[in-house]
């Protein structure tokens, strides 16, 4: 769902009276369509987000840390130099209209104070945010040039005007009995016929008004009785005094713990099948109902770049393997070279120099050969020359026995970055990867320095017998931890042949149970390509058993005695396990 004006003028409101007077400290820009504002108060600190995002567009407090770009962007760049130091001195919403202006009092660069503006425009897939100063567009995070619309223009210079509005009556504005009576001209169901006559409420408040009048009867708005259209207007005033008193923030969660709706009213509609999750103001709610999708959102950006090289790398691989094995399949069908030396050195007595072929019968199958001669060789050079370019095919053949190994290494290699890079948790682990490239020599070094980043700890689960479990996020940390990490009687997991984590069981001098061993195994494939099957094999054994020889690549182990294990993945039971 979509944010709609009456909850987003709620959340205004909520920020106006939390930010009153605050100051903004620090502007950061973690993604091309989030900027978070650093406000402090006289009492507090706060983080502002502000999401352009079309899925999850919003603005609201949040307590979550963000990790930023290197570089500051361009546009991160030009809010600093505007707004660093302002004091917010209004928040203000134009009725039924899903744009936030944050009115802040800066000084500009000759020192004159002047009012910035930023707009916070919160509309789906048209989503912006806008800087404006005495009425003038400074820029937009979203440039919108004469080509992209004909209507509306958003770019540095222009006046800023507000988008074109349909001409309806607001849903919390208008009186009930309006309100009805605009329905009653519709022949379509009366959540339809509310969201198509009034502006300002999504559609699950519109829904909601429905069922709360009618229940699940679809009643059709030219249809309505009298006694109905009672029941409608009473339920329209309720949701309206709701809305004044400010409302009461509320999520949807079905089954699977899964948020589905938000709105300010409690939404009935869903009945059993869903729990209703009450928050304590609206930015808790639009925080609590956008934070795992954005999460997700901003890895998938961030991970964007790195993903499509490693992908490149992986392609070119699989070409570089297939070229070698049609090269080895044609080195390995080269007899007829030999043949053909060992008959023209038996029939030289028949050829002479300047012979275009030579056709001699074939000794081996009884059968007449034409052979191609040069023309400026000899019938012994032309022998010489078909001998050497068998042996030179066959020593191709032998070559390329140990090149396709190598290119099947490789790919396998490529195949656990691939992996590693679509289950990075943020941008150290990135940086970890990247690091990784470059050792490997995959990725250039980079000449720019870049920001150290802390290195990310293993992945630490306790098993329901008390023993600690460890897992590797990369191809690094699993190499860590099974050599250096781990010791001889620990045991050790890892998914059979496939992409994945390492997992060790720290024994401590005991022997490990089995249920703790399934659990272990169970991790090792939530942990790996596998985490959707069922029936997933897992391989185990003791530290001890585990060796790399020099060849190997990072992550990469050898070990002959173990045995196998088959689970299935248990996302639920990984969550139980967790230390937190």
């Amino acid at each position: 769902m979509a944010l709609d004006a009456a909850l987003l003028e709620l959340t205004a409101r909520e920020l106006r009276n939390v930010l009153a007077d605050a100051r903004i400290d620090k502007i950061f820009e973690p993604t091309r369509d989030e900027v978070v504002l650093h406000l402090r108060t006289r009492t507090e600190n706060h983080r502002l987000l502000i999401s352009a995002r079309s899925g999850s567009a919003r603005v609201c407090l949040t307590e979550e840390t963000f990790e930023n770009p290197v570089t500051p962007p361009s546009f991160c760049m030009l809010l600093r130099k505007h707004f660093s130091g302002g004091r917010l001195a209004d928040i203000r919403m134009i009725p039924g209209e899903r744009i936030v202006f944050f009115d802040f009092a800066c000084t500009n660069e000759m020192g004159d104070s002047v009012c910035n503006t930023l707009a916070a425009e919160l509309m789906g897939r048209y989503s912006n945010i806008v800087l404006v100063q005495e009425g003038k567009i400074l820029d937009a995070l979203k440039r919108v040039d004469f080509e992209a619309s004909a209507v509306r223009q958003l770019l540095p210079g222009l006046p800023y005007t507000l988008p074109p509005r349909p001409d309806r009556p607001l849903f919390l504005e208008v009186e009930p009995e309006r309100l009805c009576a605009l329905c009653t001209e519709k022949d379509m169901p009366v959540a339809d016929a509310l969201m198509k006559t009034t502006g300002g409420c999504g559609p699950a408040v519109c829904r909601e008004a429905a069922f709360r009048a009618f229940g699940t009867e679809d009643v059709y708005g030219i249809s309505m009785s009298p006694a109905q259209q009672m029941a409608l207007i009473e339920v329209l005033e309720e949701i309206q005094a709701a809305w004044r008193s400010g409302g009461q923030p509320t999520a949807v969660v079905n089954a699977e713990g899964k948020p589905v709706e938000f709105s300010f009213v409690s939404l009935r509609q869903y009945g059993q099948s869903c729990t209703l999750v009450p928050y304590s103001s609206c930015s808790e709610l639009l925080e609590g109902y956008y934070a795992a999708k954005d999460k997700a959102e901003r890895l998938r950006q961030r991970s964007k770049d790195l993903a499509k090289t490693v992908k490149n790398l992986y392609e070119r691989a699989q070409r570089k393997l297939a070229a070698r094995r049609a090269e080895q399949e044609e080195s390995e069908q080269s007899d007829h070279l030999r043949i053909w030396g060992e008959l023209l050195m038996a029939n030289l007595w028949a050829l002479h120099k300047g012979d275009k072929t030579a056709t001699v019968t074939n000794y081996y199958t009884g059968q007449t050969e034409n052979i191609p001669l040069d023309i400026r060789l000899s019938p012994t050079a032309n022998a010489q020359k078909y001998f050497k370019e068998y042996k030179k095919k066959q020593t191709a053949a032998k070559m390329l026995c140990q090149l396709i190994e190598a290119s099947e290494a490789e790919i396998a290699y490529l195949e656990t970055v691939l992996y590693e890079v679509g289950q990075a948790e943020g941008e150290a682990a990135l940086a970890e990867i990247r690091a990784e490239l470059r050792a490997g020599g995959y990725l250039k070094h980079s000449r720019q320095k870049e920001k150290k980043q802390k290195p990310a700890d293993f992945i630490r689960y306790r098993s329901s017998e008390g023993f600690a479990i460890l897992v590797g996020r990369n191809n690094v940390q699993n190499e860590r931890l099974t050599l250096k990490t781990a010791r001889g009687r620990d045991v050790w997991f890892h998914v059979k042949n496939a992409p994945g984590s390492h997992v060790v069981v720290l024994c401590e001098g005991k022997d490990v149970p089995n249920l703790t061993k399934t659990q272990a195994a169970m991790l090792a494939a939530y942990h790996s390509s596998q985490n959707g099957g069922a029936k997933v094999p897992v391989d185990y054994t003791f530290v001890k058993n585990i060796r790399k020889t020099g060849d190997l690549r990072p992550g990469m182990v050898l070990y002959d005695v173990y045995e196998t294990a088959y689970v299935t993945p248990d996302a639920v039971l990984a969550g139980q396990l967790l230390e937190k």
